[in-house]
């Protein structure tokens, strides 16, 4: 007689031996973990393996009981499973997770004024509130010879300062070293921007004619223009910029320069920033190497105020020459000079020439040790303005002019 087919087995929990259904990640009964339990393979699913108590003839399929294989009593079945632990320890921890766990993280800025507060992201500590310095408000450098400190000053919210200093050798392997200081003017946009540009675009060109075998004075020149070019290209900008932004300006800023070589001193400026020659010797007089584009200089030149007059004047900062697109007319100023004896140039922006104006006073305030020790100098002189009150951005690079060679004629 036909008979109705039998429904398969389900499968059971390793654990409790209850039914689960396939697919359960976990039995019902127990709780156990399903997921860790291979599957049988599908041909074995419904067969599983058994084993027959009782000798067997040899061939026949059957075998005794085996130590340790859980035999069934009574029954001559056993299931072919290990037994299950009471306990399932716990997967140990990636090595790799510790160590990174384990690895120190970045230690967290402290503030320059607490100096115990924690910086947060926005520059602020969250001790006491102070904002903290950003990368342009006191940059200090040094090149071989020639070094340079700039400083946002106690009164700005930022720098708008910028230099650039090098050294390197004339076709005839003798030394050479370069400082360009710029001033950027807080009256027209992005004035850091126009600082920046100028004095990297100078001493690039500097530092390239000069290995060349372009004459100093000649290469102070190009440097100038090419500072000029690199702020014109900073107003380059769509023309809708104009429409939504009338009021803003071109970028400008002002630039002085100079270049020591063997016996020479060459300068160049365009604005009111200053290059002063200090000797080493404070019984020779010092001197004032460039003469200001500035309302001030002209009311002197033309006679009609004495010099303490006009700087006295609130116009006299007022500056008829820069660069950027706004200027009237591009006219880079030069000059060259021999001394006769060794002695410390001193290139800075008004931050500083306000506070020692005339050239005795900026004697009297640059270290006796300028010429060996420029880095130290250039801090002592930022040092002075901030002292006198900060009150504008500050920066000065110090060169010093070593002996000039035997037979070397002044001029």
């Amino acid at each position: 007689m036909s008979q109705m087919p039998q429904q398969a087995a389900l499968p059971k929990c390793p654990s409790c031996a209850e039914p689960v259904e396939s697919g359960d990640l976990f039995c019902g009964a127990c709780g156990y973990d399903l997921s860790v339990v291979p599957a049988a393979p599908q041909d074995q699913q419904d067969h599983p393996t058994l084993t027959m108590t009782g000798s067997g003839a040899p061939g026949d399929g059957t075998a005794g009981p085996e130590a340790g294989t859980g035999q069934a009593g009574g029954s001559g079945v056993r299931f072919d499973r290990p037994a299950e632990p009471d306990e399932y320890p716990l997967q140990a921890p990636d090595p790799r997770l510790a160590a990174d766990a384990a690895a120190p993280a970045d230690p967290a800025q402290v503030c320059v004024a607490c100096r115990a507060g924690r910086v947060d992201s926005d520059g602020y500590c969250e001790n006491c509130g102070h904002a903290q310095p950003r990368e342009r408000d006191h940059v200090e450098r040094e090149s071989g010879p020639v070094a340079a400190v700039s400083d946002r000053g106690l009164r700005h919210h930022r720098n708008e300062d910028a230099f650039a200093v090098g050294h390197t050798t004339l076709p005839d392997g003798t030394p050479a070293v370069v400082a360009i200081v710029c001033d950027g003017v807080s009256s027209a946009t992005r004035p850091d921007d126009a600082s920046l540009a100028a004095s990297q675009a100078a001493g690039d060109t500097l530092l390239a004619a000069l290995p060349r075998g372009t004459h100093p004075q000649q290469a102070m020149h190009e440097a100038i223009v090419a500072a000029a070019q690199a702020v014109n290209a900073l107003a380059e900008e769509p023309a809708t910029a104009r429409e939504h932004a009338p009021h803003q300006n071109a970028p400008a800023c002002t630039i002085v320069g100079a270049v020591v070589t063997s016996g020479l001193l060459v300068v160049g400026w365009v604005g009111d920033s200053r290059a002063y020659w200090v000797p080493t010797d404070r019984g020779a007089p010092a001197a004032r190497l460039t003469e200001d584009d500035s309302w001030a200089a002209q009311m002197v030149a033309a006679g009609l105020m004495s010099e303490a007059e006009a700087y006295a004047d609130e116009r006299a900062h007022a500056i008829t020459g820069w660069l950027g697109a706004d200027a009237y007319e591009l006219e880079p100023h030069t000059a060259s000079f021999k001394p006769d004896r060794p002695g410390a140039v001193v290139v800075c922006t008004d931050g500083l020439w306000n506070y020692a104006e005339t050239a005795e006073e900026m004697s009297e305030v640059v270290p006796a040790d300028a010429a060996a020790r420029p880095l130290h100098s250039a801090r002592v002189l930022v040092g002075h303005a901030l002292d006198g009150g900060g009150h504008d951005n500050v920066t000065v690079a110090v060169l010093p002019f070593p002996a000039p060679p035997q037979g070397a004629v002044s001029a």
